[in-house]
């Protein structure tokens, strides 16, 4: 069992007083973990952000916050404690950003750990995977994070690299490909950028020929910016290649491979001098006639484009945790300085400024990881609820967060932090990639805003269509809504799914609900179909689902805190001053996680009423071109 392999490890011994139970295997007693891990919940088949378009809250996906039980949590603590061990004893981050490669002896402790398949089921092989649950992989996020260049090369292997044959390969294809990925004996790549398609995924260039006996296909073309390129052994490859529709039409339509460098006919670049994660790899690939297999199809021939959106939509979310976890490092070692440091014969940590980037980077590694938790707990459960809406607006806010969060605490040491004598300046230039990894945000908002826009005006057109009542009544809500009105949700109250002490909290957040609500309609109104060219509008409307999101995150995880009365859940309760003041206790720098930051309300207040008051439509008409195809 997987985690056997971490026990007799050579990177370390795990002593017997970590475990709660013991079996025996070879002679020795070793823990075994749960053979269950998901979340004892009812199947759902819907995600929240979506239904927020619409002005609603579906609060069965997000109240109460998803924990783990008992077992679960038991086992999650026996896997992090020497991943935590390794990661401070073992890696040298400073040596890996100089030499701009991870030592081989580095690379083989995390293959004993089993980090090379933390996702892939324990079935698969000898040894098998470690069949992480998305909750269990955030959590183990937090520590690789810690170092850049390892945790994108272990995101490309498995976030992204074997992610293919997980949601979309055969049995054949996991049973061949999966156990040798899992033990790390084989490393994966995700091959879909070419020089002249970057975020236009659809107009890669690559192509893949039948050949003339029709049992395999001949690759052709050229990947840039693949992580692993240099080494990798599979490689999940996306061509053009010629289908036929029902009429008999030939098209060309992107189709996803699995390819084996042993296949020949795999040329790898020089390895990119990048600015940050020195220590990944990253080069062009070149296929030159690569003969594949047709069973080395993944999917359906002319599916593609469905798996690489499934497989980049499925790992984004793991984003927030792993930079809340560099996030509570920094904040860990500024506050080490900050209560250190004296200027004015003061210590810095009693300056208002310095406490509020304290406040910031706090409250911005709080909500990161709320939001990457709760989706993480919304794809743990039965019925796979669609989330790739919320998992592209957990990338796009913790990717934000995490750079200005870096950027505020090399602030604090000032000179210091510019030097290499101290880690900022690499957190600095590692989190820049952040922001243009899987997808850039850019690129993330317009889907975002398009796919909540598109669910919505499908909705809304079937309602109003023929019925003349539901369009004066939505008319009446819209003159409504300009006056600032709202909608009891269920939050609150008697029978409310939220702490009373989070009241008012609750009442902002079922205030701006209806609000976005209204401005999306005012917006569809306006503009039908051509919104897909108002890129301004799309953003405003994107920061604001975004916010939103990040509000019902954090005001169900505290919550949920209160409730069971959990070790410093007062932290997570505003106080009767401004939300994110700080306050100084005993020496030590501590702020206040406000539940819903001031910046959120105003953003959110200003946003939709900005989108309200530019978008209004004098008649319900132009309702017949909201739906987006």
């Amino acid at each position: 069992m997987s985690l056997n392999r971490i026990i007799n490890s050579k990177s370390f011994d795990i002593g017997k007083s970590l475990l709660a139970f013991n079996l025996r295997y070879n002679g020795k007693f070793v823990p075994h973990p749960p053979q269950y891990r998901c979340f004892r919940t009812q199947a759902r088949s819907l995600a929240y952000a979506k239904d927020l378009f619409l002005g609603q809250i579906n609060k069965a996906e997000v109240f109460p916050y998803p924990e783990i039980g008992n077992e679960e949590l038991e086992e999650l603590n026996q896997f992090v404690a020497p991943v935590e061990k390794f990661f401070n004893e073992n890696v040298d981050s400073k040596k890996i950003d100089e030499d701009a490669k991870i030592p081989s002896e580095t690379l083989d402790g995390l293959k004993e750990l089993g980090l090379f398949g933390m996702q892939v089921p324990e079935e698969y092989g000898k040894l098998g995977g470690l069949g992480l649950s998305n909750t269990m992989y955030a959590r183990l996020g937090e520590i690789t994070a810690l170092d850049g260049s390892i945790a994108v090369t272990l995101a490309a292997h498995q976030a992204i690299g074997l992610k293919g044959i997980l949601i979309a390969g055969t049995d054949a294809q996991k049973e061949k490909y999966l156990p040798k990925l899992a033990s790390g004996e084989h490393v994966a790549a995700f091959c879909l950028t070419e020089p002249g398609s970057g975020s236009d995924a659809a107009s890669v260039t690559t192509r893949a020929t039948l050949s003339e006996d029709g049992t395999h296909y001949l690759l052709n073309g050229s990947k840039m910016w693949i992580s692993n390129g240099c080494f990798a052994d599979i490689m999940t490859v996306f061509a053009k290649t010629e289908v036929v529709d029902q009429e008999g039409v030939k098209k060309d339509k992107m189709t996803a491979f699995l390819v084996e460098r042993a296949f020949g006919g795999i040329t790898s670049g020089l390895a990119e001098d990048k600015m940050g994660i020195r220590g990944s790899n990253t080069c062009e690939v070149v296929y030159d006639n690569v003969p594949v297999p047709l069973e080395n199809v993944i999917g359906e021939v002319g599916g593609g484009f469905k798996v690489a959106m499934n497989i980049l939509n499925s790992g984004r979310f793991s984003m927030g945790s792993s930079g809340a976890g560099m996030m509570k490092k920094l904040i860990e070692m500024t506050a080490e300085y900050a209560t250190t440091r004296k200027q004015f014969n003061k210590k810095l940590s009693e300056f208002g400024m310095i406490q509020e980037k304290f406040a910031l980077m706090a409250t911005n590694a709080f909500v990161m990881e709320s939001m990457a938790y709760l989706t993480a707990g919304m794809m743990d459960r039965p019925g796979v609820p669609d989330c790739s809406l919320e998992a592209a607006i957990v990338k796009v806010f913790s990717s934000e967060g995490s750079w200005i969060c870096v950027s505020e605490a090399l602030q604090v040491l000032g000179g210091l932090g510019f030097t290499k004598n101290y880690a900022y300046e690499r957190y600095l230039r590692d989190c820049r990639i952040l922001l243009i990894f899987e997808g850039t945000n850019e690129i993330l908002r317009m889907y975002i805003a398009l796919t909540g826009m598109q669910y919505a005006g499908k909705i809304l057109t079937g309602k109003i269509k023929g019925n003349l009542g539901m369009a004066v009544g939505m008319m009446g809500q819209k003159l409504r809504s300009s006056f600032g009105g709202t909608k009891d949700f269920g939050l609150t109250g008697k029978d409310g799914l939220v702490h009373p002490s989070l009241a008012d909290s609750a009442l902002k957040l079922e205030q701006n609900v209806y609000l976005f609500g209204s401005a999306v309609e005012s917006v569809l109104y306006r503009y039908g179909k051509s919104i897909v060219d108002e890129q301004l509008v799309l953003k405003r409307v994107a920061d604001v689902i975004i916010n939103l999101f990040a509000m019902t995150a954090v005001l169900s995880r505290a919550s949920r805190s209160i409730s069971i009365g959990l070790r410093n859940h007062d932290h997570e309760v505003p106080t009767p001053a401004d939300t994110g003041q700080p306050s100084c206790e005993r020496g030590t720098l501590i702020t206040r996680t406000a539940i819903i930051p001031s910046r959120f309300v105003w953003s959110l207040c200003d946003a939709c009423s900005f989108l309200s008051s530019r978008c209004c439509s004098p008649t319900p008409s132009a309702c017949r071109n909201v739906s987006t195809s």
